[in-house]
């Protein structure tokens, strides 16, 4: 039966002498007691729109629950958008916040808040320049301070105990390369608010581990990049006794984890790949074809991580990922890159019909074809033994790098390749045969981008539970419906693109559903994970209360329009698209009686409310 409370107050005594609350009786209490839900699901409930489509106006938002405001970055306008949450059915613009008189020309890049105070990350006008952090007043959006830190700071979050605040520095390289700032993580002391000080926690005493840490499998691929210039932190996840900060490298596959009080990094830990050749970690790998999810031995998956939340269960800390696996892609619009001058970037995404042709990589040069790869080589093959299955034998890929099988999907030309013991690639003649005069790389492995799932790590960055191929097979499925109303079927627009209408299986030969935002929620005795997936939109509901058996909850996706080819043109209908940050605001901080959830969509650029809405057995 469907409660309409979320909570309850405890009564007080019909015996007790003085009123209730009374400082005379510890025993009495009108703190709210949260109930314990069998099960949730989300149900629309609101939406602002920026009235920009495919502009990021807006990304990330936060809320603060005494002046029941919602804070959203609207990178379109490089601001900071205020919204008034108090009916969360028409929640109406109030006011923007402008970064500008902090630092010249620079833009917002994300929002945290905490005890009514908003924190926003600036980003330089050159982002390979340091930026900044500014404080305000949630409730007057007065400014407090501000404070320098380094180059692109992005993801930002408060410690549970207030004390300090955390900044992901990303530190990416312009992009001709000729410039490529260090990452790092920002400590703020705010116990000052109107005079922070921010310490540096940099990765320069990790530079002479830099083979060895590649060599764990931490990608490092940066042209003439120290490992400290090379890594790149985006998200940040924080112990509840606010002594340990973990932060995702995307781009390295790797989590670093910090010592918040000393502001150092304590040691990077890398996070591996999944096979997608066991049952049960299928994907569907091409664009074309009919919608066929499948192991493919030989094929693996990079985590890649954006989004992290961290949770405890019985005392223990627990990381959850979304894995939505970025690419290096510096210098993808350069065309001095791609004529041939690898100091000019570094993209190491492509096809698996490119890479293992048997005419080599000449044919694609001037094209796609990335000048550091054809430094290696002048062509790949597939190894004939794991490869098999799909056609492969000495010398010829067979029928692998077919479109239908594994020929679209785009894979990383860095990993994979058979080496000898200092590093360096085994070469082979055309014909497949190892030869020093050989000048073919010989592909034990493919590895492909994301894991189009997210995944449970311990805090020592041990895999606790990865929900496999749960994620496409749902979409794939007659269970799961779109819409607000949710009388459209997935499968129809099953791994469609987030910024074109009718692009059913677009994106099976990239990312997949390309999980990336997540947020945690606690009710009662259970913890739910919301995880939005970026391309194919929406958000699905995870109770991970025990992180060995995550149990599904729901999926809600609010795009109401998968066939207009204009998107653009409909955008006040469309409703939902790209979904990037999350939060989760609990019953007692809402608006209303109940808890929501709150997404930011970068494509439509509107800010969706959904209700949180409780089941009890």
């Amino acid at each position: 039966m469907r409660k309409s409370f979320p909570y309850i107050l405890a009564a007080c005594s019909t015996l007790a002498l003085v009123g209730c609350g009374s400082d005379d009786d510890d025993n009495i209490t009108d703190e709210p007691v949260v109930e314990t839900p069998s099960g949730l699901s989300l149900e629309f409930a609101g939406r602002y729109s920026a009235g920009q489509f495919d502009e990021s106006a807006a990304e990330i938002p936060a809320y603060d629950a005494d002046s029941q405001r919602l804070f959203v970055v609207n990178a379109e306008k490089g601001m900071l958008d205020v919204l008034d949450l108090s009916d969360p059915a028409n929640p109406s613009l109030i006011d923007t916040i402008e970064a500008g008189s902090v630092l010249a020309d620079g833009e917002v890049n994300s929002v945290a808040v905490k005890n009514g105070i908003v924190a926003i990350a600036i980003e330089a006008d050159a982002k390979t320049d340091n930026g900044a952090v500014a404080l305000y007043n949630a409730d007057d959006l007065s400014f407090i301070s501000s404070v320098a830190v380094g180059a692109q700071p992005d993801m930002l979050v408060f410690t549970p105990d207030g004390n300090y605040l955390l900044a992901a520095n990303e530190g990416e390289p312009n992009d001709d390369y000729s410039i490529d700032p260090e990452g790092s993580v920002a400590v703020i002391d705010i116990s000052d608010m109107a005079n922070p000080a921010a310490t540096l926690a940099g990765f320069t005493a990790f530079n002479g581990q830099r083979d060895a840490l590649r060599d764990q499998g931490v990608r490092v691929y940066g042209p003439n990049a120290t490992l400290a210039q090379d890594l790149e932190p985006e998200y940040i996840a924080v112990s509840s006794d606010s002594e340990t900060a973990w932060v995702v490298l995307q781009e390295n596959n790797a989590i670093a984890q910090v010592d918040i009080t000393a502001a150092n990094v304590q040691r990077i830990i890398p996070l591996g790949y999944k096979d997608h050749g066991i049952d049960g970690n299928g994907i569907d790998a091409s664009d074309e074809g009919p919608v066929e999810i499948t192991t493919w031995p030989g094929v693996r998956g990079l985590y890649l991580p954006d989004a992290m939340a961290a949770y405890e269960v019985n005392g223990m800390t627990y990381l959850v990922t979304a894995n939505e696996g970025d690419a290096r892609a510096w210098g993808e619009d350069n065309d001095a890159y791609w004529a041939g001058d690898a100091s000019q970037g570094f993209v190491e995404e492509f096809r698996v019909k490119h890479l293992v042709h048997k005419d080599g990589f000449d044919r694609r040069a001037g094209d796609d074809l990335p000048p550091q790869l054809r430094q290696l080589a002048a062509g790949a093959l597939l190894n004939p033994t794991t490869f098999s299955y799909c056609g492969a034998t000495a010398g010829d890929p067979g029928d692998c790098r077919d479109d239908e099988m594994l020929g679209r999907l785009n894979v990383t030309w860095t990993e994979g390749y058979r080496k000898n013991a200092d590093g360096s690639p085994v070469m082979f003649d055309a014909a497949g045969n190892e030869s020093a005069d050989g000048d073919r790389l010989m592909y034990d492995n493919l590895y492909s981008y994301g894991a189009r799932s997210f995944t449970i790590w311990d805090d020592e960055g041990q895999l606790v539970w990865d929900s496999g191929d749960a994620i496409e097979q749902f979409l794939a499925s007659d269970d799961c419906m779109l819409s607000a109303t949710r009388d459209i079927p997935c499968k129809d627009f099953f791994n469609s693109a987030h910024d074109e209408g009718d692009s059913a299986d677009s994106r099976s030969d990239a990312k997949g559903p390309e999980p990336e935002g997540i947020t945690i929620g606690h009710i009662g005795e259970k913890t739910f994970a919301f995880i939005g997936l970026e391309r194919m939109g929406g958000v699905l509901v995870y109770d991970i209360s025990n992180p060995d058996a995550p149990a599904f909850q729901d999926y809600l996706n609010t795009r109401e329009d998968w066939t207009t080819e204009d998107a653009e043109s409909i955008l006040a209908s469309i409703g939902d698209l790209g979904p990037e940050g999350l939060v989760f605001i609990s019953a007692e901080d809402s608006p209303t009686e109940d808890a929501l959830v709150v997404v930011g969509n970068e494509v439509s650029g509107t800010t969706v409310i959904y209700k949180v809405v409780q089941t009890f057995e």
